[in-house]
């Protein structure tokens, strides 16, 4: 059945494409649905590091003097 999800085609290394292949077969899953979920955990990933290099810019300017406590936050 057609899908009118857009698509991307990607020209990967042998080794690359034999792993993401033994991946998918290990998961009983097709190689578009594995790289897919291997894509979606990527960008987790740097979303992940982008937040992180946010808070650690942030933590560097926190004033303790200035932070609320606990129970005045809850």
């Amino acid at each position: 059945m057609p899908t009118k999800n857009p698509r991307i085609n990607v020209v990967l290394e042998e080794p690359l494409y034999t792993a993401i292949k033994q991946l998918a077969k290990r998961d009983k899953v097709s190689l578009s649905l594995k790289v897919r979920d291997l894509v979606k955990e990527a960008l987790e990933i740097e979303e992940d590091v982008a937040l992180s290099a946010i808070a650690e810019e942030r933590d560097k300017t926190l004033s303790n003097a200035a932070a609320l406590k606990h129970d005045e936050v809850w």
